[in-house]
């Protein structure tokens, strides 16, 4: 098992990704060239040897249902292996026919969001962007759902 200080040289020899501090002495990596709106690549390396990679594009990996490994007991050449892999599926588009192309589709339907003075909005998943009404007015539009969420956190909305 690598260490977590090895870990981090590991992932900091990636110039593509960019080291993001978290929480708790957590660690995240993030590949922002992503072509996809997933852009953390490890996810919560934590001092204690654990910490997670995205898969969620490849095949022949033990996954959770976010798409991420867990690289605990992971060498320096399977991590490699794994980084290697993650960010080339990142870098690709991804084919609108294939199964986890409609299966994202189908999970960006409709959300609802209120705020603590009770105002509500909805985000709707609409022609490849994510729009943000409130009622019938369109409020903005997005290309991402990260974008959304990130935006409507900002203006202290959470998710029903």
């Amino acid at each position: 098992m690598l260490t977590f200080q090895q870990k981090i040289e590991i992932l900091d020899s990636y110039p593509q990704l960019q080291r993001k501090d978290v929480s708790l002495g957590r660690v995240n990596y993030h590949y922002e060239e992503s072509l996809h709106d997933k852009k953390t690549v490890a996810f919560h390396l934590h001092p204690n040897g654990n910490g997670y990679v995205y898969a969620g594009l490849l095949t022949g990996y033990k996954m959770d249902d976010k798409g991420f490994v867990n690289i605990r007991d992971f060498s320096e050449e399977e991590l490699r292996s794994l980084l290697d892999a993650s960010i080339a599926s990142l870098s690709e588009p991804l084919p609108e026919a294939t199964p986890t192309a409609k299966k994202r589709k189908r999970l960006a339907a409709e959300t609802n969001w209120v705020n603590g003075k009770g105002e509500k909005l909805t985000l709707k998943a609409e022609d490849d962007l994510w729009y943000l009404y409130s009622g019938l007015s369109l409020e903005m539009a997005f290309e991402t759902p990260d974008e959304a969420k990130e935006y409507l956190a900002e203006e202290g909305f959470s998710q029903l």
